[in-house]
């Protein structure tokens, strides 16, 4: 029973947030979504879909409604947004403890679904930490044992910033579907949180990849790099960076 009611708060929760973002996303702007006819063939478990970062909510929230499309049979977009009256709900992003503990907004995401885990580098204070906590990554093993779930490897909405061993890691032991996903456009068009919109008419863009090929037996360094170079945020993809020869 408890169980029952906790699904259909989560698909009321689900139900209000996509209603309220639904314009900002599909209407004041324009999503364009590749690949999405990918999901509709993928189990509903240990999938872990790994994206590149640009808001804190925006991103998470436009792939809620795309996976609650996709549902629905849905392969070319959003379309009129008749999804959200029975949402799909198995899906949990990973976040950090310290964001979705910061406001009352962020509380009401976590119960969305968030994954929290501790930040394994503070950059506001410079501080260092030792990886993934042993409960983090229990955690992220049982949401993906019923569940798609969604990280950021980054752990950051900074640009081309290296990817964290702690997504190899979670890849190497628990050996779930990955699929790359290149978001753009957030960034300009949203502010940080992703809750307000700074920019009307922009182009929205999620492309959702084939799923990466890796073998657990590679290390986590070379299944990172993989994963980097997928999401397009390693080194070469930085149109900043000095070539080696330079």
């Amino acid at each position: 029973m408890i169980y029952i009611m906790q699904k259909i708060l989560k698909k009321g929760l689900y139900f209000i947030i996509g209603i309220i973002s639904y314009p900002g996303i599909a209407l004041f702007n324009r999503l364009k979504v590749k690949g999405m006819e990918k999901l509709t063939s993928l189990p509903k478990q240990n999938v872990l879909f790994v994206s590149n970062h640009h808001t804190y909510f925006a991103d998470v929230i436009t792939f809620l409604h795309i996976f609650c499309a996709v549902s629905w049979g849905k392969k070319k977009g959003l379309g009129i947004p008749y999804y959200l009256l029975w949402p799909f709900t198995k899906v949990k992003y990973v976040a950090a403890a310290s964001t979705m503990n910061s406001t009352l907004i962020a509380r009401i995401f976590t119960m969305a679904g968030a994954v929290t885990v501790k930040r394994t580098w503070n950059s506001s204070s410079g501080e260092a930490l030792k990886g993934l906590e042993i409960s983090d990554t229990r955690n992220i093993l049982h949401a993906l044992e019923n569940n798609w779930v969604i990280t950021f490897p980054q752990g950051t909405t900074t640009p081309f910033t290296p990817g964290r061993k702690g997504t190899a890691f979670i890849i190497r032991q628990y050996k779930p579907i990955v699929i790359p996903v290149v978001i753009h456009g957030f960034r300009n068009t949203f502010d940080k949180t992703g809750l307000k919109i700074k920019k009307w008419g922009s182009k929205l863009s999620v492309e959702f990849k084939d799923p990466l090929e890796y073998s657990p037996e590679e290390s986590s360094e070379e299944i990172l790099q993989k994963v980097m170079d997928a999401i397009e945020q390693s080194e070469k993809f930085n149109p900043n960076s000095t070539p080696p020869n330079s």
